[in-house]
């Protein structure tokens, strides 16, 4: 029971930063930056921090984590599958137009295109995710993939997903701070308000991808095999927080001391 209410807290934490950067973009577009359009001005360029923080950062971050919360241990693995494949490809979805949008400003304005290293580096970050989305619903979507491979690429889906996760932060934020050296020219020094709302957006979105990256990793709050968890996968049951739990009790103490592999045998499920 203490594990589910450290879970309760640190994923509510991540929700309330996550969202909270949201409206933090929201906030410095309409406020400091004329707001969005689709016109090939500056207001369309808009869209490109707000689909990249709404999308690429928290829909990808929550869909890191869906797997872990304990509400959801009553649905099938692969139902969990395809809500996570879901949120990942609403994620890249979000992602293309926000890249269409720097394409099309750039373009409209006559601006070179991909000149700097924030734009080589979300470049990369892109193609990389899309690469990582195809695979991922080739091996753990398609029932003909062996178990041996899912198992196999178990490892760098893992890796990969936290560190372009990571990577998207951290060029976002390169992004951030290179639109504010742009925008206010010599007075971002001297830390006007936008410097200083935005600095702080960036701070919340630093928090955001702490937390994801934490309950990510904490072995305790990983997701049980279906063996035990069975009545959490019955049709029409209901499952009382306590048995979810008791659930998470028996996944601290037992589960989690397996090791992967041992798991994939016991379970053959991603």
């Amino acid at each position: 029971m203490q594990n589910s209410r450290h879970f309760a807290v640190a994923l509510c934490a991540a929700l309330a930063f996550g969202i909270a950067s949201i409206v933090f973009v929201g906030v410095w577009v309409h406020h400091y930056r004329g707001g969005v359009a689709w016109d090939g001005g500056l207001a369309e360029f808009n869209w490109h921090p707000v689909l990249v923080v709404s999308g690429f950062i928290f829909l990808q971050g929550s869909a890191i984590v869906v797997y872990r919360i304990p509400w959801t241990w009553r649905f099938s693995k692969l139902t969990m599958k395809f809500i996570h494949a879901g949120l990942h490809l609403l994620a890249f979805i979000l992602a293309v137009i926000a890249m269409v949008a720097v394409f099309d400003f750039h373009n409209a304005a006559e601006i070179p295109n991909m000149y700097s290293l924030h734009s080589w580096l979300g470049l990369v970050a892109l193609t990389l995710f899309c690469l990582q989305l195809v695979l991922g619903v080739g091996i753990y979507l398609i029932p003909v993939t062996p178990a041996s491979w899912r198992a196999a690429f178990m490892p760098l889906h893992v890796y990969s997903g936290l560190l372009l996760f990571g990577s998207v932060i951290a060029v976002a934020l390169m992004g951030i701070t290179e639109e504010l050296l742009l925008g206010l020219d010599n007075l971002y020094k001297d830390s006007p308000p936008e410097a200083i709302f935005v600095n702080v957006f960036g701070f919340l979105l630093v928090v955001f991808g702490a937390l994801i990256l934490w309950i990510a990793t904490r072995t305790p709050w990983k997701r049980p095999s279906d063996q035990v968890l069975p009545n959490l996968r019955t049709e029409g049951q209901g499952v009382e927080n306590s048995d979810v739990g008791s659930a998470m009790s028996e996944l601290s103490n037992g589960a989690d001391g397996e090791s992967w592999g041992d798991v994939r045998k016991r379970s053959g499920n991603h």
